[in-house]
């Protein structure tokens, strides 16, 4: 018998509520300024899923042991962004923000202009929007 689970959350821990938010928001997801004091922010994203961040304070009051992994991690995000030079200027404003940029744009084989980010907390966050036929 199948389990029937659906997908609707993903959530992120962070080491800095504000700043992890402040990237998030310049990539245009709509989040209250009030939230950057915040232990637990959720953001409705469209498709009924949902985006939390929980400060790792957060995360320790239920599991005093926890630990941020460190190396790579196994996990990101990936914003579709409307054309190839949509990525470009996004990639662009990102690293000049002083963000790491892990691989500037390019186009890849799979027909997409495609970018890799991480985040405050090393998330890695792609950007891709569909090449031109």
């Amino acid at each position: 018998m199948a389990i029937d689970a659906r997908l609707d959350v993903i959530g992120l821990v962070v080491a800095d509520m504000a700043v992890s938010l402040a990237f998030y928001r310049r990539l245009g997801l709509d989040i209250p300024a009030d939230a950057d004091a915040a232990p637990h922010v959720e953001l409705a994203l469209p498709g009924s899923l949902r985006l939390t961040w929980d400060t790792e304070d957060t995360i320790r009051s239920f599991a005093p042991d926890w630990r941020a992994g460190g190396g790579d991690s196994r996990t990101s995000l990936a914003f579709r962004l409307p054309d190839p030079a949509a990525v470009d200027t996004a990639y662009a404003e990102l690293t000049e923000a002083g963000y790491h940029g892990e691989h500037a744009p390019w186009d890849a084989f799979w027909g997409q202009r495609y970018a890799v980010l991480h985040d405050p907390d090393g998330l890695g966050v792609d950007l891709f929007a569909p090449l031109g036929s």
